[in-house]
């Protein structure tokens, strides 16, 4: 198996955030995604952070701290989860609870932001990117909720109750069509590609495609990388399978009902039992019990 030049994004951030060089790799996408100039100040480490000897994983998250102090998640699921939004909601949670001391005041919650790239059709809708903040609108006078000019004064100048709370995005890989139409999309080519064009100029693109490659894998690492695009392309013929399976079962069990109710018809008519049975290739028992 041919393996590409560009490392895949979720184990180049596992593995290779180390220094301040590749900082710039993720604060690229990050200003990109957030349209404001991001700065790492650090990468938090966490039981879910820790690199892992199986490299069969589905996910891999990261806690990324910025020179603001808000906190950034960065999450990439490669396998379908139908409670995904459930643990979306649990992330954010579990980082604003873990990150104020008891005793503190809540105004110093810390902005969480929560970046999730999935390889799966999570929910329903046509668009590839979306975003979700939390807005308050009057049911009577359908105005807009704002802070007063109190808090605006003592919260460092925020205008809405949403810049406060955690914000969502949702990058949806597997339906970006692989026209990059803007920078955003450049990184999202990225990230369905494993691959970056010379003509590309997002922020930060440039040193992920100098510094994430691999052919700069030391021989242990790249073995591991290798190994690990296997364990992917493994997973992916395994749901594959899976589906075509289920695919084939459903097919099977839907001509099943077709003969049955055929073989019904017949039976009401007064039909001998084994020529119906020779028509529709179910059991005599199978037609008694009808």
């Amino acid at each position: 198996m041919k393996t590409k030049n560009i490392i895949r994004f979720d184990w180049a951030i596992k593995r290779l955030l180390r220094n301040k060089a590749d900082y710039k790799v993720l604060e690229g996408f990050l200003t990109e995604l957030l349209k404001e100039d991001i700065e790492i100040e650090d990468i938090l480490e966490s039981e879910n952070n820790q690199i892992s000897n199986d490299d069969k994983f589905n996910r891999v998250d990261i806690l990324v701290k910025n020179s603001k102090g808000e906190y950034v998640i960065i999450e990439i699921q490669n396998q379908k989860e139908y409670d995904y939004f459930h643990r979306m909601l649990y992330g954010t949670s579990k980082v604003i609870s873990e990150y104020l001391n008891l005793g503190q005041p809540y105004k110093d919650v810390k902005k969480v932001y929560s970046i999730n790239i999935v390889y799966f059709d999570l929910g329903q809708g046509d668009d590839y990117v979306y975003h979700g903040k939390t807005e308050f609108h009057g049911i009577h006078q359908f105005d807009k909720l704002t802070l007063s000019p109190k808090q605006k004064e003592i919260l460092n100048g925020k205008d809405f109750p949403y810049q406060l709370f955690p914000e969502y995005y949702v990058i949806k890989v597997n339906q970006f069509d692989d026209v990059a139409k803007n920078t955003l999309d450049q990184w999202i080519y990225y990230f369905k590609n494993d691959d970056i064009q010379e003509e590309f100029t997002a922020k930060g693109i440039g040193e992920a495609r100098e510094l994430w490659r691999v052919d700069k894998l030391s021989p242990i690492e790249k073995k591991n990388y290798e190994k690990h695009m296997e364990n992917l392309s493994y997973r992916a013929s395994i749901e594959w399978t899976m589906k075509v399976d289920a695919e084939d079962k459903i097919r099977a069990d839907e001509r099943k009902l077709e003969r049955i109710e055929t073989a019904k018809k017949m039976k009401a008519k007064g039909m001998d039992i084994t020529v119906i049975s020779e028509i529709t290739e179910l059991t005599k028992d199978e037609i008694n019990r009808l």
